[in-house]
């Protein structure tokens, strides 16, 4: 099984975004080092509880700061942005670190309206539709391909390119990067109750394409590992504690685990606790509880690579929980 970063650089209570960005730069270079297959730097505008709001600058520093693990993004939204420039910036990135670099896509639906507006050079407050983001898409893979067709040169031209991923939390998404012969990157922790059913139809719809000969699935998954499931779930509380203010429209950084124990304690609603799925949106306990959990995850899904995500205070604690996965799944180290 192999095992990536799905990095959403949280910010935490007590600390900058500015120190958020070094906790990511340090979680790659440890990923490196423990064997992790890949390290993706998810996109957030207008958050305060992440510090990235454009990949692309933390993969350039991170792809410059490893060696050998494939760095990308987890992913652009690409409805807010020109195809052709997404295109040069990723072919500058793979030009400056050959055969590592990943160009996930996502759609923009979760952007607030005024920032989607913002961001876009038309004003609207919306995607149009997902027909915007294939037209798109579509664009984006013929500036990319090597015989892509195109009106005029795209830089830097050079063989190879980035590896190209659709990544989503959906049904649809699932179909539409089967009939695109995509790889696929499906995000439990957003859409838990539609993980088997849209794993199954990936692979089942699955047309064979330049990007990908045969299925290519990873499923993205919060975890929160520990020692003892009695330490991970207090860290844990962490979370859980965020989800209730966010419950509230209390929209904070990341609290730190003992406040998190002391907060959830008091009456008031639990939100991840109120869920009932076929497997919990978080995993959470000791290496062996994790692992068995996952494993299960994946062989039910057919997922080849679990993409892990971890939203944890103490970057201490965070480093701890990859480590203990990594150690759990025999990951091999690089030297």
């Amino acid at each position: 099984m192999k095992l990536s970063v799905v990095e959403q650089a949280p910010v935490v209570e007590g600390l900058t975004p500015a120190d958020s960005l070094r906790h990511s730069i340090e979680l790659a270079r440890l990923a490196d080092r423990l064997g992790y297959e890949r390290f993706w730097v998810a996109e957030h505008h207008a958050e305060i509880f992440t510090a990235v709001p454009a990949p692309e600058i933390l993969v350039a520093r991170i792809a410059a700061e490893t060696s050998g693990i494939r760095v990308g993004s987890g992913g652009v939204l690409l409805s807010l942005y020109s195809p052709l420039k997404v295109a040069e910036v990723f072919r500058t990135l793979h030009a400056l670190y050959p055969g590592r670099i990943d160009l996930g896509i996502g759609r923009a639906n979760r952007v607030r309206p005024p920032v989607f507006a913002a961001l876009r050079d038309d004003g609207a407050s919306r995607e149009p539709s997902p027909d915007d983001l294939w037209r798109r898409l579509a664009e984006l893979r013929g500036y990319l391909a090597p015989d892509g067709e195109r009106p005029f040169p795209v830089s830097p031209e050079l063989p190879g390119g980035p590896d190209l991923w659709l990544l989503g939390a959906s049904v649809s998404s699932a179909q539409a990067a089967a009939r695109l012969g995509l790889p696929y990157a499906y995000a439990h922790f957003i859409a838990p109750a539609a993980t088997r059913e849209a794993l199954d139809v990936y692979r089942s719809a699955f047309v064979p394409g330049p990007d990908a000969a045969a299925p290519r699935p990873i499923l993205s998954v919060v975890v929160c590992c520990a020692e003892t499931d009695a330490e991970a779930e207090r860290v844990y509380a962490t979370h859980r504690l965020f989800h209730r203010r966010m419950s509230q429209g209390d929209v904070r950084p990341l609290p730190p685990a003992d406040l998190a124990v002391a907060e959830m304690d008091r009456p008031g609603p639990d939100p991840l606790a109120e869920e009932s799925f076929e497997w919990p949106r978080y995993v959470v306990g000791s290496p062996d509880r994790v692992r068995d959990q996952l494993t299960k995850m994946a062989d039910a899904t057919g997922a080849e690579e679990l993409g892990v995500v971890s939203m944890i205070h103490d970057q201490g604690d965070r480093l701890r929980s990859y480590r203990l996965l990594a150690e759990a799944f025999d990951l091999t180290p690089r030297t």
